[in-house]
């Protein structure tokens, strides 16, 4: 009870005071080519975002093939129960539950990494801090998201944070983040599960990026080729004119 009373006492004097700073973005360092964190990424993805979120531009057995996965392996470690390996990643909810529960209704992530990038993502994902203010009906608050609707799906991975306030220019501003809670996962496990996870999202958005990198090792190997004939056709070419 001394706990509750005191992450409610975090929450109110933080939340009202807290105001949004220009907090520099945290290092992705995601690797879309290791195939075993985009996995795990993809198994993050459905377990904590596919409750709101969809890549409806993803399927299942693209992700299979892409990550040379078979499908028994496929469906247990990624699919949701009575999903079909050629169906997509969508959502259940209803849109409009969704808007009467947060206020908006979830976006589609197929994009969101090409459109915010991959460092962004992270910090995001990092970000959420305890805000009990009357404004934020899922008491939280985002460093790099001010007012989200997004409820923090992760807090019992990473455990709860306060904002710690400084004073900038006249303005009280967020300085970093603090732990109050411990979560079930070390601050060194729960970055590893935000970089997957970021990992899958940058891979969703651009899932050819796999062909186009063997394309791109065939397309050079050809050009060094012909690169190497076109060199001796010249010296063939020239040898009488000297």
């Amino acid at each position: 009870m001394k706990t509750i009373i005191a992450l409610v006492f975090f929450a109110l004097s933080f939340g009202v005071q807290a105001v949004e700073g220009s907090s520099p973005l945290l290092k992705a360092n995601v690797d879309v080519f290791d195939l075993e964190s985009v996995r795990r990424g993809a198994g993050y993805f459905v377990d904590y975002c596919m409750g709101c979120h969809s890549i409806k531009h993803l399927r299942y057995s693209r992700v299979g093939k892409d990550l040379k996965l078979k499908d028994d392996v496929l469906r247990k470690d990624i699919m949701p129960d009575g999903a079909k390996v050629h169906e997509s990643f969508l959502t259940a909810m209803d849109p409009e539950d969704a808007v009467k529960w947060y206020g908006v209704a979830p976006p589609d992530l197929s994009l969101v990494a090409r459109a915010r990038g991959a460092d962004w993502l992270y910090s995001y994902l990092k970000g959420f801090y305890i805000d009990q203010s009357p404004t934020r009906p899922t008491g939280v608050n985002n460093l790099y998201f001010k007012d989200v609707a997004m409820p923090n799906v992760f807090w019992d991975l990473q455990g709860l944070q306060k904002p710690v306030i400084a004073t900038h220019e006249g303005s009280q501003v967020i300085e970093r983040l603090e732990k109050v809670t411990k979560g079930k996962l070390s601050d060194e496990e729960f970055d590893q599960t935000m970089s997957d996870l970021v990992a899958f999202l940058v891979y969703a958005a651009e899932p050819a990026q796999y062909a186009r990198l063997t394309l791109g090792k065939y397309v050079i190997f050809v050009l060094l080729v012909l690169a190497i004939l076109l060199f001796k056709l010249k010296k063939e070419y020239w040898k009488d004119i000297k």
